[in-house]
């Protein structure tokens, strides 16, 4: 950004500060910086601000760090610019008509220089903001980690603009997926899906938040939906919903999100998917699910690793003789011998114990 000075003294000459007595030699010296700033001749613009005088505590002082601000901006210094523009500003000798621009570019830079409380210092009491400075707040309250205090901004400007950019919904779609607000979240994404309908993204993004909302079934009817309008989404993009699932802690809701993909032929299957969803069952504790799709793939693969999984799901049921049989399986397949020695142990000790208890029972 380039400020420009001309406007600044405008602004300056119809305030009331204009009455005041200026000295010449500074105000020749700030038409002199002014005029070479606007040529891009920025080295002669310093000059003439280095050269020129004010007392301490002068209105000439505060225009002078405020030019120099500006300076400093535009040669890409924002922290020189911030530092001689707060001092300005702070100075109390700005006129009333001038500072909400000043404020307003001291809080751009405070902005650009991730001073986000004091950008809110700086503009969170105006009545009626901007679109401008409503950005700039959410922007402070986000990078403050503060986003329930961003939110309701960015709601007041959407309902009062129903043009509003999509920028603005898609922070709302992101700030309260971030709170769990999830059913706000789902409504804004709605929004965002009016607008572009046939934009496969803005489908998988509302799967992906009633999915994190727990709605496996509602996730699973939008990606329906989706491919009976014909639009179709990548594997990799399906398939990293369900990692969703199991990344935010809901195993169960990933099953069944998974399974019901499966059934629906959006994802083909594949022994790999397949192993997810045993994976993803027995975290959610259906072991009686996971066993049999464990067995399936056993079956299918004669993998050593696989039949010693159903036989840990058989055993967790306390299904001794299943578990038992399961590890003959994987001691065939080449399973370590001391690892199914160490399990058999376990489920012959229990068998003989629920025996013998069945035994003593009849007597």
């Amino acid at each position: 950004m380039r400020p420009l000075l001309l406007l600044a003294f405008l602004s300056f000459m119809t305030s009331a500060q204009a009455a005041q007595s200026i000295d010449p030699a500074v105000f020749k010296a700030l038409e002199r910086a002014r005029s070479a700033q606007d040529k891009g001749d920025y080295s002669v613009a310093r000059q003439a601000l280095t050269q020129a005088e004010a007392k301490a505590g002068s209105l000439e002082e505060a225009l002078l760090w405020r030019s120099r601000a500006y300076l400093a901006w535009a040669e890409g210094n924002n922290r020189q610019a911030l530092e001689l523009l707060e001092k300005a500003v702070d100075s109390g000798k700005l006129d009333d008509a001038m500072l909400p621009n000043e404020r307003l570019n001291l809080a751009k830079l405070n902005l650009a220089e991730r001073r986000y409380a004091k950008v809110v210092s700086l503009l969170g009491a105006q009545q009626k903001p901007s679109e401008e400075v409503l950005q700039m707040l959410v922007q402070a309250y986000q990078g403050l980690g503060q986003h329930a205090k961003a939110l309701p901004l960015a709601e007041r400007y959407v309902q009062a603009n129903s043009n509003a950019s999509d920028t603005w919904l898609q922070f709302l779609v992101g700030a309260n997926a971030e709170l769990k607000r999830y059913d706000a979240a789902e409504r804004w994404q709605r929004r965002l899906l009016t607008r572009a309908p046939n934009d496969a993204k803005r489908w998988r993004q509302l799967a992906g938040l009633q999915q994190l909302a727990g709605d496996e079934d509602k996730a699973l009817a939008t990606l329906r939906a989706a491919h009976t309008k014909g639009l179709s989404f990548s594997e990799s993009e399906l398939d990293n919903l369900v990692l969703l699932a199991g990344a935010a802690g809901q195993p169960w809701q990933g099953a069944r999100l998974l399974q019901g993909m499966l059934e629906a032929k959006l994802l083909p299957i594949s022994a790999t998917r397949q192993e997810r969803l045993g994976l993803l069952w027995w975290q959610a504790r259906d072991r009686q699910a996971a066993s049999r799709i464990y067995r399936e793939l056993a079956a299918q693969s004669g993998s050593a690793k696989f039949w010693l999984n159903v036989a840990q799901l058989e055993l967790e049921q306390s299904r001794w003789q299943a578990g038992l049989d399961a590890l003959r399986q994987a001691e065939r397949a080449g399973a370590e011998r001391r690892k199914v020695r160490a399990w058999r142990e376990w489920a012959e000790g229990e068998l003989n114990f629920e025996r013998e208890r069945q035994v003593a029972s009849v007597r």
